[in-house]
């Protein structure tokens, strides 16, 4: 049995323009005062990793490692969810999500499409310097518009939209194939994969490319109330990366799963920090234990009423406290009294 690593960060959420934030050796000090053994890097944060350079030279990315290691940091492995969003974009979309592009890009879907797949190429080949086993990201959507059947869909709409999202990410699965990576794909609404019957007919449409993994995290589940725990009895062995993150899910007589156009604050599904929402994580991480997960517990906070601050804090010993050192021999050792064939035989009556 295998124990997991962590806890570890996704700095996605705290990045900024103000210190401690603002700089690589600055928000790794600040981590690891938390307590925080790795981070997880958003590679779109240019104040602290510049993905060009990382997939073009590997002393550029032994460098960041040594910035992280002074601070008592692993690197868990990058995410490019921004870039990997824009690989496929409705076009109801397209100007919402032309702020995840660079500028020079924005207002032309194609470009746009273009400078995506290219930073995930770029993504491939910075996990390779840096020697990764995962990656995690976002797939995009082209079907979402379309989730609640009405008006009626006409035949064959799903499947033309998982066949082009399909056609779209095998050559980058490709790239981090010859990367030695597996991409985690993110399970989240507003995503075409989103729950547990997408993510295969996604695989499918990748022509169940062995790189095609999931990065688990139960907030999204909560949210669409499927059974996360089960999850990982379906799955376990697509799991490459785990999101450590908290929701809650609410109902009324006013909300259900949809929750009404409210704000955050007002939806009967929100996301909350570690502890303070509804997930069992006592199960996920038994579950994972027994299926062997080896990798990192990443803390992805985001919650509608807690200081962002507030939550790293009290995130480190959470999931510290959460990850099970796997026992090397049974509980009930002591009391073995060995192997003898011959008074096993007896023992069932068999001569």
């Amino acid at each position: 049995m295998k124990t997991m690593k962590g806890p570890a960060i996704f700095l996605a959420q705290f990045a900024g323009d103000e210190a401690p934030f603002n700089s690589l050796p600055a928000i790794a000090e600040w981590a690891a005062g938390h307590g925080y053994k790795g981070i997880q890097i958003p590679t779109w944060a240019g104040q602290l990793f510049d993905l060009g350079k990382a997939a073009e030279s590997k002393d550029y990315c032994d460098e960041v490692t040594g910035v992280c290691r002074e601070a008592g940091l692993e690197i868990t492995d990058l995410s490019t969810h921004l870039q990997g969003q824009l690989v496929a974009v409705h076009p109801a979309f397209d100007e919402a999500f032309d702020g995840f592009a660079a500028p020079e890009v924005r207002g032309n879907p194609k470009a746009r499409q273009e400078w995506a797949v290219d930073q995930m190429m770029k993504a491939a080949k910075a996990s390779r310097n840096f020697g990764f086993k995962s990656h995690v990201s976002f797939p995009g959507a082209l079907a979402w518009p379309y989730l609640y059947p009405w008006p009626q869909r006409p035949a064959g709409l799903v499947e033309t939209a998982f066949a082009e999202l399909g056609k779209r990410w095998k050559p980058i699965l490709d790239a981090f194939d010859e990367a030695g990576c597996d991409v985690g794909f993110e399970i989240h609404p507003g995503e075409d994969v989103f729950d547990g019957a997408t993510y295969e007919m996604f695989l499918e449409a990748t022509g169940e490319h062995p790189r095609c993994k999931i990065n688990y995290d139960p907030s999204h589940f909560v949210l669409q109330q499927l059974d996360y725990v089960e999850f990982i009895d379906i799955y376990h062995e697509k799991i490459c990366a785990f999101h450590v993150k908290d929701a809650e899910f609410n109902p009324t007589g006013r909300q259900g799963v949809y929750s009404g156009y409210q704000p955050w604050i007002k939806r009967a599904g929100r996301f909350r920090s570690l502890g303070d929402g509804q997930v069992d994580f006592s199960a996920i991480f038994s579950k994972l234990a027994e299926y062997d997960y080896d990798s990192w517990a990443v803390l992805e906070w985001e919650c509608c009423l807690k200081h962002p601050e507030q939550g790293a804090a009290e995130g480190a010993p959470f999931i510290a406290g959460h990850i099970i050192r796997v026992t090397e021999k049974a509980f009930d050792d002591f009391a073995a009294g060995g192997t003898d064939e011959a008074a096993n035989r007896r023992m069932l009556g068999v001569s």
